[in-house]
């Protein structure tokens, strides 16, 4: 049995940039084991599978080691590959529903898929042992989300500068963290995002960290729409839209390669 398979660089329109993700479409429900073995043979962030339900398809997101609960590029990139390959209509919603994230939707909108997701707001949090060191940095500010600690660096260059200990991150009991500083030009705001205690070292773009991110710069910077850079070796741009307990992230994508997957 063969399964329909393809790379898709999200948040991006040249490939090669951007965050790439695999995605998977399959016609019944998977053993956990063997989505888990095929995202590390992967060795992507994220690999993405995809099975019909109803009105839309389940998805179900995992990095080499685990799985997720939310992910961003791995969505975006799912809409992408239905709609390009026919399995969807150009004017049609695509529709997910997750395990712990409810139902998402996507849309095409102003040139740019459009996703809705829920927001994560940070609340402040005391400086973890051994973060700062980690880091290589000491943030002014410092909170926790539902899955990740946010830090707030004092300016766009110690982001981009970061060269954070992988390993000692991977030590605290968190998804991952997320850095950020306020914008110095055309964007509003800049992150970079580490998640090594789920196999992902950085991680190039992270759709899932704005769902933190924006109302954090929403509030700070008085404005519910904002343009995002993700400052990887990669880079990727996220457009956000704070709308109550939800954000509108979006993006470009671009397919890298289709094959099949001999199952």
């Amino acid at each position: 049995m063969s399964l329909p398979i393809c790379v898709v660089d999200a948040f991006t329109t040249e490939k090669f940039r951007g965050n790439p993700a695999a995605v998977c479409l399959l016609s019944t429900g998977a053993d956990e084991s063997w989505m888990q073995q095929v995202a590390a043979e992967m060795n992507l962030s994220e690999t993405a599978f995809l099975v019909p339900q109803g009105d839309g398809w389940e998805l179900r997101w995992f990095t080499p080691k685990a799985e997720v609960a939310l992910c961003g590029h791995a969505t975006l990139a799912s809409a992408h590959a239905l709609w390009e390959s026919g399995r969807l209509s150009p004017e049609a919603r695509a529709i997910f529903h997750t395990l712990q994230s409810g139902m998402l939707t996507c849309v095409r909108r102003n040139g740019r898929i459009e996703m809705d997701f829920p927001t994560r707001a940070a609340t402040a949090a005391a400086l973890p042992a051994g973060l700062a060191e980690a880091l290589g940095a000491s943030p002014v500010w410092t909170g926790r989300s539902t899955y990740d600690y946010l830090c707030e660096l004092a300016d766009e260059d110690a982001v981009r500068t970061l060269q954070p200990d992988h390993a000692a991150l991977a030590n605290l009991p968190v998804r991952g963290v997320i850095v950020t500083a306020r914008g110095s030009g055309e964007h509003d705001f800049v992150s970079r995002f580490f998640a090594p205690g789920v196999g992902v070292a950085e991680d190039p773009v992270t759709g899932s960290a704005h769902c933190t991110l924006a109302p954090f710069w929403a509030e700070r910077l008085g404005k519910s729409s904002m343009r995002a850079w993700q400052a990887s070796a990669r880079g990727g741009e996220v457009h956000v839209r704070v709308e109550g307990d939800r954000v509108a992230l979006g993006g470009q994508a671009v397919t890298v390669w289709r094959g099949e997957l001999l199952a």
